[in-house]
C-alpha cells in the first residue's frame, strides 16, 4: 500500500521544504505540515479533530434548512483548507454559493469518505 508510505515520507519532511504541495491527495501533507510548523503531534491531533468535525457537519448539512446549510459549509471550508483538504473545501464553497443543489452534498460524501479513510491511514 503507497498511501502511508506517502504519508510518511511527508511527514517526515518538517515544513515541507523538499516536497510540493499536492491536491491530488485528499489531504495535501505539505501544506499540513507548513501550517504546523513540522510538529507531528499536532498534526494527528489536527487531522482527527478534522476528521470528527466533517462527520457531523455532513451529517447536519443533508437535514438543514438553506440558512444553516450556508453556515456548516462555510464552516467546513474554512477547516477544510487548513488542514489542506482543497477538494472538500471547494465542494463547501460551492455548497456555501448554492445550498438548494443537492447534487453537490452528493458529490461532498464520497470526497468526505475519502478524507476519511485517508486520515485514518495516515495516523495508525
Amino acid at each position: 500500500m503507497a498511501l502511508p508510505q506517502q504519508a510518511s515520507m511527508a511527514f517526515a519532511l518538517p515544513g515541507g521544504e523538499t516536497s510540493k504541495p499536492s491536491r491530488k491527495r485528499p489531504i495535501d501533507l505539505v501544506h499540513l505540515t507548513r501550517e504546523t510548523f513540522g510538529n507531528r503531534a499536532l498534526e494527528t491531533e489536527i487531522l482527527s479533530l478534522f476528521s470528527r468535525q466533517i462527520s457531523e457537519i455532513v451529517n447536519r448539512l443533508s437535514q438543514a434548512n438553506a440558512d444553516e446549510r450556508v453556515r456548516l459549509a462555510k464552516s467546513l471550508k474554512g477547516s477544510a483548507r487548513a488542514v489542506g483538504a482543497f477538494r472538500v473545501a471547494d465542494l463547501a464553497e460551492s455548497i456555501e454559493q448554492s445550498p438548494g443543489n443537492t447534487k453537490l452534498l452528493s458529490e461532498l460524501h464520497p470526497e468526505i469518505d475519502g478524507v476519511r479513510d485517508y486520515i485514518a491511514a495516515i495516523t495508525r
